[in-house]
């Protein structure tokens, strides 16, 4: 369980710093074209895909910090045990099946695009093969946290790494 967290905390952290440097290419983009009139060529295509990373890969991080969207309406009222066996069924009929079929068909995604060698169309070509193995990782870091939180909730110890 803390190697899975550990290494979903490493990954979160390394990709926020995605975020600032998106936020820069953006502003450094409305600075160009507002204020010296000189647009660039690549800096949406370049944010457009760092925001791709940014958001995919975030996803086991948010797992981890328990920051999904949830609807405790009914958990909310139940006891401990019994909110143990609603989240351990949501996590075996859901989550699972969901994460399986994420990794599985983003491998094929991720697969087809590098052997065609995919780039974006646009004012650059950009391969997209990355992002979409991005995909393919962020799918497995999902399920592996997914694995972690379900070990948290049957040995009971969900505060045990975080």
């Amino acid at each position: 369980m803390r190697l899975i967290d550990g290494l979903n905390e490493i990954v979160g952290k390394l990709v926020s710093v995605v975020a600032i440097l998106f936020a820069a290419i953006i502003i450094f983009d409305v600075v160009m074209r507002y204020a010296l009139s000189e647009p660039t060529r690549w800096a949406f295509d370049v944010s457009k895909q760092m925001f791709g990373f940014y958001f995919v890969l975030l996803g086991g991080y948010a797992l981890r910090h328990n920051a999904h969207v949830r609807v405790d309406i009914l958990t909310e009222t139940l006891g401990d045990r019994a909110h143990k066996v609603v989240e351990l069924l949501g996590y075996v009929i859901f989550f699972f099946p969901f994460t399986w079929v994420f990794l599985t068909r983003s491998w094929e995604f991720a697969s087809r695009s590098w052997a065609q060698g995919e780039v974006t169309y646009g004012a650059i070509q950009m391969p997209v093969y990355p992002l979409k193995m991005a995909m393919c990782v962020a799918a497995g870091l999902l399920l592996l946290q997914g694995i972690s939180e379900v070990l948290k909730l049957l040995f009971g110890n969900q505060e045990a790494s975080r």
